[in-house]
């Protein structure tokens, strides 16, 4: 007998508090690495990234809803405090440009996350496991904050720079 659970049928995902994002990822590259190569084998690594970027994309939405539903309000400012588990242990280190009710903008200047994915002879998938949550992690966060990132030291570049703003009327007329 089969069951058919989904990811939303679980119990609430308490493991970025407790043990911090970092050592999470850690944890899933070790597993998921075997399991892609075996996946791509059979079915092709298109396929398998494809679905991979989609749930990846998913769970991340689900985690930005669960931080609000633990933050008193959809601020830029509430948003910005929930990172705590993201950055235990000088996992991102920041240059913080500026931080206000309208706009959080900051440099990553240190990622360890790209680091370990290269250590773990992964930096192929860095980006679809990490880099690819963090616009659906606000979008399931706040519906008027906008998100945008140019680079990112996964793919590169010196440093990620990471700009969070919340849409204007302006903006929402023009949509």
């Amino acid at each position: 007998m089969s069951q058919d659970v989904k990811s939303q049928d679980l119990p609430p995902d308490t493991l970025n508090e407790q043990i911090g994002v970092f050592t999470r990822r850690e944890v899933e590259a070790r597993i998921l690495r075997p399991l892609v190569d075996a996946l791509s084998e059979r079915f092709g690594r298109d396929a398998v990234l494809e679905v991979l970027r989609d749930t990846v994309i998913t769970e991340a939405h689900q985690v930005g809803k669960t931080m609000r539903e633990r933050q008193e309000d959809d601020s830029i400012d509430a948003f910005s405090q929930g990172w705590e588990p993201w950055f235990r242990g000088g996992a991102l280190e920041i240059e913080e440009l500026k931080r206000d009710e309208n706009e959080w903008r900051f440099n990553v200047t240190r990622c360890r996350y790209a680091e370990l994915y290269r250590e773990l002879g992964m930096a192929d998938l860095g980006a679809t496991l990490s880099c690819n949550r963090d616009g659906a992690l606000v979008d399931g966060f706040a519906d008027d904050i906008e998100f945008e990132r140019s680079q990112t030291i996964m793919q590169g570049a010196h440093h990620c720079d990471f700009h969070y703003r919340k849409k204007t009327s302006e903006d929402a007329s023009s949509d």
